[in-house]
């Protein structure tokens, strides 16, 4: 599987961003897939998983009830709708695949994609 995220840009303090991300591969379906993020000098941390049918998710608790994650399988594609942003919502995002279950844990995942800068202004 191979993926490829889109989406990230520039956006004041209490905007939205969706970022999208692009899988290859005709076993897209079978995976469940998150969303990671990476600001300048910390650690990649946990945002939100989806699994493989859309049916569960889980999101970090910093995120919830601010931001949605969703999947199309038919498009291969997962989504990251992320509503009332703020400064420390800054980072770099990553979208990864998992042949397990949905996880909040990085070494779950299998394959990665290759991030989109996400920068919210104060």
């Amino acid at each position: 599987v191979q993926l490829q995220a889109s989406g990230g840009g520039l956006v004041q303090a209490g905007g939205s961003l969706r970022l999208s991300c692009a899988a290859s591969g005709r076993t897209f379906s079978r995976y469940a897939l998150g969303w990671f993020r990476q600001a300048p000098g910390k650690d990649r941390t946990f945002v939100a998983t989806i699994s493989w049918s859309g049916g569960l998710t889980n999101y970090a608790v910093s995120v919830k009830d601010r931001f949605t994650i969703s999947r199309d399988n038919a498009k291969n594609t997962v989504h990251l709708q992320m509503n009332s942003l703020n400064p420390e919502d800054t980072a770099v995002y990553y979208c990864a695949a998992a042949q397990g279950g949905p996880s909040g844990v990085h070494s779950s995942y299998d394959y990665w994609g290759q991030g989109t800068q996400v920068t919210v202004s104060s």
